[in-house]
């Protein structure tokens, strides 16, 4: 994946439960302590009629191997999983905040 920080927006299609794909803003990607990559993505193609109105946000773990990529969403039922997730997440959010 590449560095978001550097204003650049990456986007990424992620097929539906109906398969089709939808439009997918990269908003940011770490890796966790442990080795696995994460990655928070919000819809692109949602208008907002505020610029304070809440976005949806997904997270997902992927995996990247030759030109695929993998992705799982993140189940909120494997606590750890999620309070880690969740975690960075907040701190990400209140980092942005400050600029």
């Amino acid at each position: 994946m590449t560095d978001h920080e550097q204003g650049q927006i990456e986007y990424l299609y992620i097929p539906n439960q109906d398969g089709v794909e939808e439009k997918f803003e990269i908003i940011f990607d770490f890796v966790s302590d442990e080795g696995q990559k994460y990655m928070f993505v919000t819809p692109a193609e949602v208008e907002s009629d505020s610029e304070d109105e809440a976005r949806e946000v997904l997270a997902f773990r992927y995996e990247e191997a030759d030109d695929n990529l993998t992705l799982e969403l993140i189940d909120e039922n494997n606590t750890e999983e999620w309070d880690m997730v969740e975690e960075v997440f907040e701190t990400m959010m209140a980092e942005a905040d400050e600029l």
